[in-house]
């Protein structure tokens, strides 16, 4: 490394958020400029640690103490050479995974970790704005198509990996833009769709296909969809919300977040001149205490809520990593999203019950907290006598998560296999029972990290590439079932 010392000359510092009343006041996103002495500084506590167990607990593979130390040294271009020979969009993880590599950081065993996150992120805007990103347009193209069901970010990384090694490729989304869940999920605060659009652009110059407004089982018959491709990889992720059926659910104003956040980044886009649910003025509770309701939370917001609990389940975390979760495990510790700390009050421990209405509309909830309790190996949440409490609200999210893939004209047409969980089962190639149907990303794991998503479907891709070539150049960072560091 650079500074062998440097870990222990400096602190964990990441840049500075805009004040929460401006950044109410927009869609931008939240962060300030930071400075490269401040992030070369950061690069220079990444501490020559020998085993680099963030490499591990990275899904990717990322090469990061390479490109630390290469930041170190102001060695800017071969730093994104290095970033982009494992991840295929840095401005994407950078903005929105939560860096289970910091968590595996050797560092943290008694310091804070390395930001590697922030110089993940600094590196690809870098190279952007230099112009060091180029289109990559294949020497040869092979005869083979290939079709890719599914926008988000596991089928746009098989797409570009299949592309580059020089299949033509098809990438089909039944929605009216590219990009799944980081298109119309992903708010505009957590990730400008200017980096998505940008990176768009390279891949239909590197020859990809994009065809939106088609959903594959009805717009396009399986069965031509199979005749017209040698291939066919589905990524269409774990979309089937979980809902809640108890008493009044349903009343009108209670909504799943994805019948919610779409519209905000639609008026961001220019689509909508409003948003069609708005929550000026409004008592919010969102049900779901992770990220999709810290999404909720900062939409709410923005659109000017009077009042928003965010409710889990969960007791509240620890600040401090427990016994029973030590390095380099993932640290289940409270953490405060940027959303959190623009306002809003979060209950723990807290269960509603019932859904309480007025003129077929929802005006409150009623719950109760509880604690959990073990018996046999199973938890359950019990209910804690004399806890009921009621709490008002015009508009109810419920933000709990997905179960799996929808099951639809596409899954029931291929006729592929699911799992006990209602994943699409995959062999170690990442085929389905299907001969030529691939799968990968959360439609075959389940609900995920953007990372995973991304090391599947570039996994997916040597695999297919495998099969039609015969042979692979391209990399597999994991298999199939491969499990997170837990």
């Amino acid at each position: 490394m650079g500074d062998a010392r440097g870990f222990l000359k400096h602190d964990r510092q990441l840049p500075d958020r805009r004040s929460v009343p401006v950044r109410l006041r927009d869609w931008k996103e939240v962060y300030e400029p930071f400075g490269e002495d401040s992030l070369r500084a950061q690069a220079s506590r990444c501490m020559d640690c020998g085993i680099p167990f963030c490499n591990d607990g990275c899904p990717l593979g990322n090469l990061i103490p390479d490109w630390n130390d290469l930041i170190y040294r102001g060695h800017w271009r071969d730093a994104i050479e290095r970033l982009h020979a494992t991840n295929n969009f840095p401005e994407f993880t950078g903005r929105l995974c939560p860096a289970p590599c910091e968590g595996s950081c050797v560092l943290g065993i008694n310091e804070p970790p390395v930001t590697i996150k922030q110089i993940e992120v600094s590196i690809v805007d870098r190279a952007w704005e230099e112009g060091w990103i180029v289109p990559l347009v294949p020497a040869e193209n092979t005869g083979r198509r290939v079709a890719v069901v599914g926008s988000g970010p596991a089928g746009l990384a098989a797409a570009q990996q299949l592309t580059r090694a020089g299949h033509s490729v098809v990438v089909f989304e039944r929605a009216d833009r590219i990009g799944g869940l980081m298109r119309y999920g992903i708010p505009e605060f957590k990730m400008e769709k200017r980096h998505l659009d940008r990176r768009l652009a390279q891949m239909e110059a590197e020859g990809t296909e994009f065809r939106t407004n088609t959903t594959v089982g009805v717009d396009l018959p399986v069965d031509q969809l199979r005749a017209d491709f040698d291939a066919v990889v589905l990524a269409c992720g774990a979309t089937q919300w979980r809902d809640l059926p108890i008493p009044g659910r349903e009343l009108d104003g209670i909504l799943q977040a994805m019948e919610y956040l779409p519209d905000s980044n639609r008026v961001q886009e220019g689509d909508l001149d409003a948003a069609p649910v708005d929550a000026a003025g409004m008592d919010v509770v969102i049900i779901g205490g992770g990220d999709t309701g810290a999404d909720c939370l900062g939409t709410a917001l923005r659109q000017g809520a009077r009042v928003v609990h965010q409710f889990e389940i969960m007791p509240r975390p620890p600040d401090e990593r427990p016994d029973a979760n030590p390095w380099p495990t993932w640290p289940m510790v409270y953490r405060v999203s940027s959303a959190h700390e623009e306002g809003g009050e979060r209950e723990y421990a807290i269960n509603t019950s019932e859904f309480v209405g007025r003129d077929g509309r929802v005006s409150a909830l009623r719950t109760h907290r509880v604690e959990q309790v073990f018996t046999e190996g199973r938890m359950s949440f019990e209910p804690i006598e004399g806890t009921e409490q009621e709490f008002a609200a015009d508009l109810v999210l419920l933000a709990m998560g997905f179960t799996g893939p929808e099951r639809n004209e596409l899954v029931d047409g291929l006729n592929v296999d699911l799992d006990a969980r209602g994943n699409v089962t995959r062999d170690g190639e990442y085929q389905t029972s299907v001969d030529g149907v691939y799968v990968c990303g959360d439609m075959g794991r389940g609900q995920s990290l953007i990372v995973w998503a991304i090391a599947e479907g570039r996994s997916c891709a040597a695999a297919v590439d495998r099969k039609l070539s015969g042979s692979t150049h391209l990399p597999a960072p994991i298999a199939p079932t491969a499990v997170p560091l837990r």
